[in-house]
């Protein structure tokens, strides 16, 4: 018998998701972007120019001076290297003695005004998130467009001369993601620790190249890939595959449950999906939550559950998925 339906996540869930103690702050600094993937979720781009404003950033600048259970500043976008906000944001979260992640596509390191990144991220030791979806040239550029996979081996290589991948307090990992389905053949993220060794193998006997970790992250059926799937009818039957992959064992380790999600304006969210679906965070009466309302709180950890949606199987199939990879 044909599924047709797909279950609510909350009802798959033995009991509520509910929020741990606030560890992760991750702030979408924006949507502009020198790049316009195919598969990216915040439908970011170099016509976008939505961006923090200096008020919101001086209030997140407070929040990370004030709450010392903060562990980590997470940064990301579109190129969060490009909104206002940037510099200002690592260099308030080293001063606390945060660790501070730049989620990079790389290719940012060449475009004018740019080019003092890779030395400023080394100076101010933050960790190297970036975007290579495969390491073949082909795979790559068909997803994040002609000429990425180039430039993306060309930044590495800087990062590498800066001690990045080498130097254990200059931390670089990579991400993939898979192709965005194009028939109904689904399969699941492949087995994280065996892609990252052929990533390893292949990169540094073709460029020598080093790198510390790769994340294996599946695509969520929201912003451009969900655009894509609908267009080619696939949508539910990718939710549907993702629902009866589903593995309950990824739940305890879920990202949602110790960060919060903080958008360019001020929301907060639990996960930077539910930013970009605009499912806000709510604390037990219902009200929605800002940065500001954080402050006036002198808390964090004003949300008891956590906010879901379909897509949230996305994160949960297979050996799950998150910001920092595989879950189990």
């Amino acid at each position: 018998m044909i599924q047709t339906s797909i279950k609510a996540f909350k009802d798959q869930l033995s009991a509520p998701l509910t929020k741990q103690q606030i560890t992760t702050l991750q702030i979408n600094l924006g949507k502009r972007c020198n790049l316009a993937c195919k598969h990216c979720h915040v439908e970011a781009g170099p016509k976008r120019t939505e961006e923090l404003s200096p008020e919101i950033c001086q209030q997140l600048i407070e929040v990370i001076n004030k709450f010392p259970q903060i562990q980590t500043v997470d940064l990301t976008g579109g190129a969060p290297e490009m909104n206002y906000g940037f510099k200002p944001l690592v260099e308030a979260a080293r001063r606390a003695n945060k660790q501070v992640i730049v989620r990079s596509n790389l290719t940012i390191y060449f475009v004018p005004g740019f080019e003092d990144l890779p030395e400023y991220c080394a100076k101010h030791q933050t960790k190297i998130v970036a975007s290579l979806p495969c390491y073949l040239e082909d795979n790559v550029d068909k997803m994040r467009g002609k000429g990425v996979y180039n430039d993306s081996i060309a930044a590495i290589q800087i990062l590498n001369r800066l001690g990045y991948g080498k130097d254990a307090n200059l931390v670089l990992d990579l991400v993939y993601n898979p192709p965005i389905p194009n028939s109904e053949k689904f399969a699941l993220t492949p087995d994280q620790k065996k892609l990252e060794q052929d990533y390893k193998s292949y990169l540094q006997k073709h460029f020598g190249i080093v790198f510390n970790n790769l994340y294996t992250i599946t695509n969520l059926p929201i912003g451009r890939t969900k655009f894509q799937l609908e267009h080619k009818k696939l949508h539910k039957p990718y939710l549907q595959f993702l629902e009866s992959n589903f593995n309950a064992g990824t739940v305890e380790h879920l990202m949602c449950r110790n960060e919060l999600s903080i958008d360019y304006l001020g929301n907060v969210y639990d996960c930077d999906f539910n930013q970009m679906e605009n499912l806000p965070a709510r604390t037990c009466s219902g009200e929605k939550l800002t940065v500001a309302k954080l402050l006036e709180a002198g808390t964090l950890d004003l949300i008891e559950e956590i906010k879901t949606a379909p897509y949230c199987y996305g994160c949960t199939a297979g050996s799950g998925s998150s910001c920092g990879g595989a879950l189990v």
